[in-house]
């Protein structure tokens, strides 16, 4: 069911659908809730799926210049909140991940699972702020030849190809964005804080999902983060880059889904 709620004067929109407890579902940077169709399909039939829209991201408006992963995780919370959602397992694509980092930190008995799709608890490195500040110019002198380019770079650069149909999906999906909506997440990504301490000091199951040709986000650097937490859980694909809940559809699919039970068996113990 597509339903939306109003967040600081704007709209925001997400999909639920299903019963039990609850899985909420957060795309990465340029996507939307509509990443996340063939998952709920599956999840639906055991919990509660929440995939909602992200701030300037899909059906969701922009509230400000920039969406910083506090604003962003308080509308998630909000979406939470209307839903009468007390506790949940969170999954983060990439960005989506900071975003649920940001939820889990500040309101740890309301996130009682984690899962890092692609994602990770650093900070911006001053090279990637910069990288960041080019990325900003790029989209203000060219928001169409940034959007070309962008999708096919997540791919695993030797199976890129057999993935045509998708990328061009997602070309379809972020083409429907402002260039204030765009700028607005990447100041947000550029400035977000480290998460490593949450890390390091919660109970909470993580799960980490990573790929081994991710030219974005490389898993050795990763993987030095996932040993951090008390209960944390790899899974690291090969022929994956950026996208594993489309280059590894099924696999991915079913470590969420155990993953999520599991997180409700042990609170229920």
């Amino acid at each position: 069911m597509e339903k939306q709620i109003r967040f600081q004067g704007r709209n925001i929109s997400y999909v639920i659908e299903g019963s039990g407890p609850a899985v909420v579902l957060l795309h990465g940077f340029l996507e939307s809730k509509a990443i996340w169709s063939y998952f709920t399909v599956s999840l639906k039939e055991h919990f509660t799926v929440i995939a909602v829209d992200l701030l300037g991201h899909g059906e969701s408006e922009v509230v400000h210049q920039m969406h910083d992963m506090k604003l962003m995780a308080e509308a998630v919370k909000e979406v939470l909140m209307e839903e009468k959602i007390s506790s949940t397992v969170v999954v983060g694509h990439s960005m989506g991940g900071y975003v649920a980092l940001q939820l889990a930190d500040k309101n740890e008995s309301l996130v009682n699972g984690l899962v890092l799709f692609h994602s990770h608890g650093k900070a911006d490195s001053d090279k990637a702020k910069a990288n960041r500040q080019g990325a900003i110019k790029a989209v203000k002198q060219s928001r169409n030849k940034f959007l070309k380019k962008f999708f096919p770079d997540l791919f695993d650069p030797n199976h890129v190809d057999n993935y045509s149909s998708e990328i061009k999906e997602l070309n379809e999906i972020a083409s429907q964005m402002s260039t204030e909506a765009i700028v607005a997440a990447l100041l947000g990504m550029r400035d977000r804080p480290a998460r490593l301490k949450y890390l390091s000091s919660t109970e909470n199951p993580v799960l980490f999902i990573l790929g081994k040709q991710d030219t974005r986000m490389q898993y050795e650097k990763v993987l030095i983060q996932a040993v951090v937490p008390a209960h944390s859980e790899i899974m690291l694909l090969d022929d994956v880059g950026h996208m594993g809940m489309i280059e590894a559809r099924d696999k991915t699919l079913k470590a969420i889904l155990h993953f999520a039970l599991r997180c409700y068996e042990e609170q229920a113990v």
